[in-house]
């Protein structure tokens, strides 16, 4: 029988923080969601925490052992922070369950009630591996109190990825380096060793499952040196994907080329450094084809 197992990284923050307000609604919401898939697919609830963070997980979520590792143990910042390896995340939820599918959602990503039972019917459907875009909704809610109100705020669409579901057998092929969370370059580092290793995936990217509290679409988050760190990280995943890489399982490339382009050019987790290249090698062979079926249509006619 198909199980979900979800983790998420809880972290303790100060009042001024947008997690402050953020982490217990997503808490919540996961929790509603488990209790009302639960006649329809198991779902398995894990974080992985620093022990200092320990007790602030709430009671309805298995703790993995307790982080032993951050970004700093690879550089030098000048601003030390403490964040995980989305790897060291991956690994523990890996190592905790059996379960066929694993989810991994950003901390202040909330979902709706049937946020299970949704995907669980896109497993049915086939895919291995699916990207889910949130809906990005008021900065309004600061309360659990407000969730009947958060999950009816439909929201706007956002073109990010912070929402990622796989097949088990996908983790152990994973490249993920040294890119910490929090920072960005985590979404296009593991979206894209998805678009590599999954026979099937598929980006819903607009439906109501996920939500983020605050309608920003893009704004300067993460301190400069965490930000060139995580970029130079995926530098070398992206150099031993790239071979590997073929532009049909990426998102939009079924799309007319002037939509295809600009979804490219403007999703901040895509570069269009890799996808133009792979784009070419495709256009190539498809011209490489038709011309020999022309060519040779051409000779057995003349014959």
């Amino acid at each position: 029988m198909t199980t979900l197992a979800h983790i998420i990284n809880p972290v303790k923050v100060k009042p001024n923080s947008d997690l402050f307000y953020a982490q217990p609604i997503t808490f919540e919401t996961m929790r509603m969601a488990k209790e009302y898939a639960k006649d329809i697919v198991p779902v398995e609830l894990y974080a992985a925490q620093y022990a200092e963070d320990a007790d602030f997980v709430p009671a309805w979520f298995t703790q993995t052992p307790d982080l032993d590792r951050s970004v700093m143990d690879f550089a030098s910042f000048k601003l030390p922070r403490k964040l995980p390896l989305i790897y060291d995340i991956l690994e523990r939820l890996y190592n905790a369950t059996n379960a066929e599918y694993l989810i991994y959602t950003n901390a202040d990503i909330g979902v709706v009630p049937h946020f299970y039972q949704a995907v669980y019917y896109y497993i049915q459907q086939g895919y291995d591996a699916f990207i889910i875009n949130r809906r990005r909704i008021s900065g309004k809610y600061r309360s659990t109190a407000e969730i009947p109100a958060i999950i009816s705020d439909v929201g706007l669409p956002h073109p990010g990825f912070d929402c990622f579901v796989f097949h088990r057998r996908l983790f152990p092929l994973l490249n993920l380096g040294h890119i910490c969370i929090g920072i960005p370059f985590i979404e296009i580092s593991l979206s894209h060793n998805l678009f590599c290793y999954a026979n099937n995936l598929v980006l819903l990217h607009d439906k109501h499952l996920t939500f983020h509290i605050g309608k920003e679409v893009i704004k300067d988050w993460g301190d400069k040196q965490y930000v060139a760190f995580n970029r130079q990280e995926f530098a070398k995943i992206r150099k031993t994907l790239m071979p590997k890489f073929d532009i049909r399982k990426f998102p939009y490339s079924n799309l007319p080329f002037f939509r295809r382009y600009l979804s490219w050019i403007f999703n901040p987790a895509m570069q269009i450094g890799i996808c133009l290249p792979l784009d070419w090698q495709a256009f190539k062979k498809r011209f490489r084809y038709r011309f020999n079926e022309f060519f040779f249509g051409f000779i057995d006619d003349w014959r």
